[in-house]
């Protein structure tokens, strides 16, 4: 079963959230650092991650990154 990847990179100093199934092939593409990760069974889920994440401000995120938010 394929696994499924809601990331968050820093693409040129901006937080990008996104969904993938190879992050390395991802990140360069991106050109960017990868700065966090969920793994999800199903592409539906993260999506739906996705979609609740990319409606946080920069400064939510940050605490996501760091650990200091609540999933």
């Amino acid at each position: 079963m394929r696994k499924w990847y809601v990331y968050i990179c820093n693409k040129r100093g901006l937080l990008y959230t996104g969904i993938t199934t190879h992050i390395e092939h991802r990140m360069t593409q991106h050109k960017a650092k990868l700065l966090y990760k969920e793994e999800y069974d199903s592409k539906e889920q993260a999506a739906d991650r996705e979609k609740h994440i990319k409606g946080w401000n920069r400064r939510k995120k940050i605490e996501l990154i760091e650990g200091k938010s609540p999933l």
